[in-house]
């Protein structure tokens, strides 16, 4: 008889996976449409020779299964979002007046793993905070986003980003709100000209450092990462400010300045200098099928109270309670399974990041260094983190199967000095139930090498598997 562990799994996936299943013809076709009747179906069908002469059938009609565009120059939530690292320049969707747009993106995930480690005990009153806390197999808090668009004006939008339900933030809580630009206001030659390859982006937002921020997870919006889980160094934050953006043809280049921290702050003046970042690249198709994209980016603070370029994620891991101690709790320990380096009051970044899509087989690599630390710290610190996937996508790109290897090395703890070594290995797939619908499976095996030995990440390692269910809308 099947043991009790495979029943639960199977349910999880059964769950999951039949998310929208259940509302979906048997096969719906790779352009995302269905053949529905011309007509609604009657309470009773009538006997053929009750029906008259003249009676003719329906000829049915083919139904869009992809929400209608509302906002211009907006990247879509759902499978049409794949692989837009930047909201779309060119212009799709006629103004017809204010427009105000609601949507969704909600995971469910479903958790399988174990963790070990070997540090030595560290006791105090009597309680070992080296020892791991015991998990098993079960299904994690679903979270949720709600995206909120209004088109105010000819390609002008703005746009709100709240979470509903996230690991650390369990309250709703508001991730951001912006300006995004894409035509002036005021209509001269100067400005029109100038405004067909520039983009403004001005307010609290998820800042464009790097790539990887396009294609991980955030929060609810799970759809567009091929895997479940996100890095082990996580560059990921919002802050104030304004990025600008140029993009004549295929070249990409963006220079922006923030107050430097996730919250705005007038007290500590002399506590705080503001952020610069950049990016420059290109993204261009050699032909039908093959793409190529290469961008190369930077964020520099000198001076902050509270950076939060390495730990701004506030909607948490999906690894849940992974090389966490006894004293675990859901909202306090929300990124298990990732790094934070603690480069609070300085940090400079660099990354490069390279992206291939040859048909159905894709590439995509970070190559990453930082350095940083704290006001307390003697010296500054170094990391390098190297993240490699590939990804091939297969029977009109609604399945996929890839592979993902992470390594970060550096020193990784505060006042050490010593270098640290993480790596990840990331094997799934999935499968686009709908373009909206998402199901998709991992198995993760990360280890922790060279932590102190009264460190509880000392010998310290994860592995299992990932189950997910994602809608975006």
């Amino acid at each position: 008889m099947p043991t009790l562990k495979t029943l639960t799994i199977a349910a999880a996936a059964t769950l999951i996976a039949g998310l929208a299943v259940a509302q979906q013809p048997a096969t719906t076709p790779a352009n995302g449409t269905i053949a529905t009747s011309g007509a609604p179906a009657t309470v009773a069908a009538k006997s053929d020779s009750a029906k008259p002469d003249s009676a003719k059938k329906t000829n049915p009609q083919s139904v869009s299964l992809y929400r209608p565009a509302e906002i211009d120059h907006i990247r879509p939530a759902d499978i049409r979002g794949l692989n837009m690292f930047e909201p779309p320049k060119k212009s799709t969707v006629p103004f017809t007046g204010f427009t105000l747009s609601f949507g969704g993106a909600f995971t469910q995930e479903f958790q399988g793993l174990a963790h070990a480690n070997s540090a030595l005990p560290a006791v105090t009153n009597g309680v070992n905070a080296n020892q791991l806390i015991a998990i098993g197999h079960g299904f994690n808090n679903a979270v949720a986003n709600l995206n909120v668009n209004a088109q105010i004006a000819p390609g002008i939008r703005v746009a709100m980003t709240s979470y509903l339900s996230a690991r650390h933030h369990q309250e709703s809580w508001v991730k951001d709100g912006y300006f995004l630009m894409d035509e002036s206001p005021i209509h001269t030659p100067l400005l029109d000209a100038l405004m067909k390859n520039v983009t403004l982006k001005v307010g609290h937002f998820e800042i464009d450092y790097g790539d990887d921020h396009a294609r991980r997870s955030d929060n609810g919006n799970s759809m567009f990462n091929p895997f479940v889980g996100n890095s082990i160094l996580e560059a990921f934050t919002t802050e104030i400010g304004a990025e600008a953006f140029y993009r004549p043809g295929d070249a990409i280049a963006m220079l922006g300045v923030t107050g430097g921290e996730v919250h705005g702050q007038v007290t500590g003046p002399g506590t705080r200098t503001a952020s610069v970042l950049g990016k420059l690249g290109f993204d261009t198709k050699l032909d039908e099928n093959v793409r190529v994209r290469l961008t190369g980016s930077f964020y520099s603070n000198n001076k902050s109270a509270s950076n939060t370029l390495f730990t701004g994620d506030r909607g948490g891991s999906p690894y849940y309670d992974v090389l966490e101690n006894t004293a675990s709790t859901e909202q306090n320990n929300a990124w298990s399974g990732e790094i934070r380096p603690g480069f609070t009051n300085k940090v400079n970044a660099e990354v490069l990041n390279p992206f291939v899509k040859i048909g159905g087989l894709e590439y995509f690599g970070s190559y990453e260094t930082a350095r940083g630390g704290a006001f307390a710290e003697p010296k500054l610190r170094n990391l390098r983190q190297f993240s490699s996937d590939v990804v091939y996508r297969f029977a009109s790109e609604k399945f996929y199967a890839g592979a993902r290897y992470i390594a970060l090395d550096g020193q990784m703890l505060s006042k050490v000095y010593s270098d640290q070594n993480v790596n990840r290995w990331q094997l799934g797939g999935g499968w686009f139930v709908t373009p909206n619908v998402l199901a998709k499976a991992e198995w993760v095996t990360q280890k922790y090498n060279d932590f102190p030995a009264n460190n509880i990440y000392d010998g310290g390692k994860f592995n299992g598997f990932m189950i997910a269910g994602a809608v975006g809308f």
